[in-house]
């Protein structure tokens, strides 16, 4: 036979926290809202998260009160010893499925290593050879307050001349 709980519940240690952490969140926050002290931004936002972090102790009062009779707990934390197997029905069917895809998709992986993520390199993994370096060829114009027209850099990579077209850069005086 069960105690029969009258008042406060079950968890009356975290019905005493949630009003204590309430009773002392609103005495901050009303001494930050009403004390002229230099710091009353302080307790009032510390008042507000002593009151939310009651909360914590609210839905600890509240879910250890909740009471569910020992019929309906059965099916719900494996009280009730079902006669059928654990691989039978839609569920045992779809759980056999996944395994065998799965299973499958493990094994194929281990095979043939693990997928990247280029195109590129697929096709250089299946054609087996080193992988190819670009070069590219940069330039850069240099111009200086003086100067109105800029000196371009000419670069000459693999017999390339490349030049920079002709830019301008504002400045504002500071």
């Amino acid at each position: 036979m069960e105690p029969v709980y009258r008042g406060l519940g079950r968890c009356v240690c975290c019905f005493w926290l949630a009003v204590a952490f309430d009773i002392v969140g609103l005495l901050v926050l009303l001494i930050g809202v009403f004390v002229n002290v230099f710091f009353y931004d302080l307790l009032i936002y510390a008042g507000a998260i002593v009151i939310f972090m009651s909360l914590i102790w609210w839905v600890f009062w509240y879910s250890g009160n909740i009471e569910v009779p020992p019929a309906e707990l059965e099916d719900d934390v494996g009280l009730l010893k079902k006669d059928k197997g654990p691989l039978s029905g839609i569920g045992g069917a779809v759980r056999r499925l996944s395994s065998r895809v799965s299973s499958g998709i493990r094994t194929s992986l281990r095979r043939n290593g693990a997928p990247s993520g280029t195109r590129a390199d697929r096709t250089q993994r299946s054609a087996g050879g080193p992988p190819v370096v670009e070069q590219v060829a940069v330039a850069m114009a240099t111009m200086t307050p003086q100067e109105d027209t800029p000196r371009s850099t000419v670069s000459s990579v693999a017999s390339c001349d490349v030049e920079m077209p002709h830019t301008t850069t504002e400045t504002s005086p500071t």
